[in-house]
Formats: structure tokens, sequence, C-alpha cells
């Protein structure tokens, strides 16, 4: 995540951690390195603006994938309306699940094969 938008998530007391900057090593881009390490993590919830993510395969009980399908100035924002959507809420919610956020709402692939779609409140 780029550092302009560590910023506003700090100011909103969202602890976020970044891969190969504060968890991982530096250079940690794919699937193949990425996956492991949220493995090792307690019940992480990975966002990433990598499309490349948006694969139901990766659909694991032990962490969940968020793809965020926005401009890079709007990834805080939206990390921020996906924790406070009450679909999303908790890490439990999270867990087991892929999401595809953009502006008209979250595509959601459960562990086990179920789809839905979820529409932003308001």
């Amino acid at each position: 995540m780029v550092e302009d938008q560590r910023l506003p998530l700090r100011s909103w007391r969202v602890r976020a951690y970044q891969v190969g900057r504060d968890v991982g090593q530096a250079g940690f881009k794919d699937e193949q390195q990425i996956i492991p390490l949220l493995l090792k993590l307690r019940r992480p919830t990975f966002f990433t603006r990598d499309l490349g993510f948006f694969d139901t395969k990766l659909c694991h009980a032990r962490y969940g994938v968020v793809c965020l399908a926005v401009e890079p100035d709007e990834a805080a924002s939206f990390v921020r309306r996906v924790l406070r959507h009450p679909s999303c809420d908790t890490q439990a919610k999270r867990l087991g699940r892929l999401m595809r956020v953009s502006q008209m709402g979250i595509r959601v692939f459960h562990l086990g094969g179920q789809e839905e779609t979820i529409a932003w409140e308001g």
C-alpha cells in the first residue's frame, strides 16, 4: 500500500501491515509467496489492488482476501468501508471469503462455493 494510503488508516485506528515492509520480506508479490505468509499469521485479512488474487482457489478458512478494484488514492477509504460494513465488520465474517470490492459493491465468494453480491449501504 502506498504510504499516503497508510496514514488515513492509522488516523482511523485501523491496524494495517504492509507485506514486504511490516510482515514478510521485501519483494513478496505473488500468491506463491504471499499465501504461505498469510497461513502463518493469525486470522489475517489481506487487502490488495492486485486483481490476480481474485481467484476462488485462494479461498481458505484461515484468512480472507479482499481485492480492491478502485483507484490507488481510494484504497484506504474502501478498506475502511469494508471493515465497517455489517457483512464484513469482524474477522470471523471475513475469514474463508474472497471479495472483490468496487464502487458498485462487494462480490463475495465463500469457502465451499457460495457466491453473493453485497450492496453498499447508505
